[in-house]
């Protein structure tokens, strides 16, 4: 390369060991050299620098915007700035009657230790509390954090008597006379109640998410999209087993 063209030759820097004439020169000379090596060096550095300038790619980066499922996605212009969508009442409703909806869940699975010695329903009846009490909590975060009313407070909520208030029912919710029957109950009979009862309920709910994404412009939010879209695949995914549940026609098993 041309850059290394006025590194003079090294061999010209072999004094005699025992010399001591024309010790001016040679320190010029050595001056010299050390000179060309750092010009020389500063140009390859330069010419790695601009190599790599050319390998990032433009200085504007191409934004792109997903499309709807089954639509192609679109390039925006670099002007382009990223804006949060709009908060649907919509979402603000689902989250709050699935609070009271996800009460009355957490309400019929109290019953079971005591309604049941049935370890299989025990078992699936803890996971569901379990859940189901989390996503409440969730819920009421997420409308805390938009400032967004409460339609009941946590305790309240799980202490009440659903029975008592026809009027809060949703879709799937469990009518009076349906939770005085599971109270009423006991071992197999509670059993085979709770589940198509749960079952109705769990139907209810998936009824409440398609009801929230078929609204326009609900459902856009990224939290309440992920919450709803998990709670509809945990849902189905339980309603499955407590299907097979039933067709098994509940085997007593004792703990």
């Amino acid at each position: 390369m041309k850059m290394f063209s006025n590194i003079p030759n090294w061999g010209r820097y072999r004094f005699p060991r025992h010399s001591k004439s024309r010790p001016a020169q040679a320190f010029a000379e050595l001056c010299g050299l050390g000179l060309s090596l750092l010009l020389a060096t500063s140009a390859l550095t330069g010419f790695f620098c601009s190599a790599a300038r050319a390998q990032t790619g433009p200085a504007n980066p191409v934004i792109v915007q997903p499309g709807a499922p089954g639509k192609p996605s679109r390039q925006l212009p670099p002007s382009a700035t990223a804006e949060l969508p709009s908060r649907s009442q919509a979402d603000v409703e689902f989250m709050q009657d699935m609070i009271m909806h996800h009460a009355q869940a957490v309400e019929m699975t109290a019953l079971i230790l005591s309604h049941t010695q049935n370890k299989n329903l025990r078992s699936l009846g803890a996971r569901i509390n379990s859940s189901q009490s989390d996503e409440i909590k969730f819920m009421r975060r997420w409308l805390a954090a938009r400032g967004e009313p409460i339609t009941m407070a946590m305790p309240e909520m799980l202490g009440m008597d659903m029975a008592h208030h026809p009027t809060a029912l949703m879709p799937g919710m469990l009518t009076p006379e349906q939770m005085e029957a599971l109270r009423k109950a006991q071992d197999t009979a509670f059993d085979h109640l709770f589940l198509t009862g749960m079952i109705q309920h769990h139907n209810g709910a998936l009824t409440m998410v398609k009801d929230l994404f078929d609204t326009a412009g609900a459902g856009q939010d990224a939290e309440l999209f992920d919450f709803a879209t998990d709670a509809d695949n945990t849902q189905r995914a339980e309603i499955r087993v407590m299907q097979i549940m039933l067709e098994r026609e509940i085997p007593e098993e004792k703990q």
